[in-house]
């Protein structure tokens, strides 16, 4: 891992030589990854890491700028030490992505159900019958989270964005459809809209990243001091559905007696009783977010721009 990549959407036209290079080294990074002993693949990943943070690409640029606005009190070298710490746990994810296929998925469900703090609330969303709307950054492990969700609640629904080439999209989808997530397409099938609206009027759980909006049509927030816009989505499903809205935290512990761990957090239901409270709710989500993040920054994976007030 020489810089942070992250898989490009499916745009018009052919996919690049870049674009299949990356899908192969995806292929082998859960071919290979895997196979390795743990102690080497945390040596690699970690390696990457420091080496993606040293050479200073676009990705690792955008994650500097972004934990800037984090945390605007940190000097230089502290905004040095906590890019490299991101890129770090940035690693950390894609290393347990690589390796989660082949772990005892119950074992791994039992050791997570005590960390995760307010169980209390998805239990009553379902209780219901209304199903919840789980609104989560891009923090921590998400798929870890996923296979905690499903040991505990059943398959629940998210949308992916379709990537190219389409193998890559297909090689995904199969990854977390293996554990036991259903997936919808964001284009190319039925509107996502659709298969959502099934999941919650059928009381189930959608689980959807909220941190940044990739359309026209975001909520303007505000978020760490500045203009960002995120998806009304997750708002609108609740408002149109009438069920609870969740926001998550997640992120990384590391223990050095217990080890490599995961915190998740399940906030209380943020009310939209209408439509018309979408705004205010896409905004309580981002407070949310925003306070866990800056508990633990350098596992918000966030190496794209997401602040619409920035030159």
């Amino acid at each position: 891992m020489t810089d942070v990549v992250t898989p490009a959407p499916v745009t018009e036209g052919a996919s690049s030589p870049g674009e299949r290079a990356a899908a192969l080294g995806y292929a082998a990074g859960w071919r290979v990854v895997r196979a390795l002993p743990e102690r080497v693949a945390r040596w690699a990943f970690a390696h990457g890491a420091d080496l993606a943070a040293r050479r200073g690409g676009r990705g690792t640029r955008r994650l500097r700028a972004n934990l800037a606005r984090v945390r605007p009190d940190a000097d230089e070298a502290e905004l040095d030490a906590l890019t490299a710490a991101g890129l770090r746990s940035y690693a950390r994810y894609w290393r347990e992505a690589f390796r989660l296929p082949g772990m005892d998925h119950a074992e791994l469900a039992r050791r997570l159900d005590p960390l995760v703090e307010g169980q209390e609330h998805l239990d009553a969303a379902l209780a219901s019958g209304r199903g919840a709307v789980v609104a989560l950054p891009h923090s921590g492990n998400w798929d870890i989270a996923g296979l905690w969700l499903v040991a505990h609640s059943g398959r629940f629904t998210t949308v992916a964005e379709r990537l190219r080439p389409e193998s890559l999209y297909e090689r995904f989808v199969a990854y977390r459809e293996s554990l036991g997530f259903e997936i919808l397409p964001m284009t190319g099938g039925e509107h996502p809209v659709r298969g959502l609206l099934r999941a919650l009027r059928a009381g189930r759980v959608v689980c959807l990243v909220a941190d940044r909006d990739l359309s026209a049509h975001g909520v303007p927030v505000t978020f760490f001091g500045g203009r960002a816009s995120m998806p009304p989505g997750p708002a609108s499903l609740a408002a149109t559905t009438g069920a609870a809205l969740l926001p998550v935290g997640l992120w990384f512990t590391d223990d050095p007696v217990a080890g490599e761990g995961w915190g998740f957090r399940i906030h209380p239901p943020v009310p939209v009783p209408d439509r018309a409270a979408v705004p205010a709710a896409t905004q309580r989500i981002a407070d949310h977010f925003a306070a866990d993040i800056a508990e633990h920054p350098t596992d918000w994976h966030m190496l794209q721009r997401i602040w619409i007030d920035e030159d």
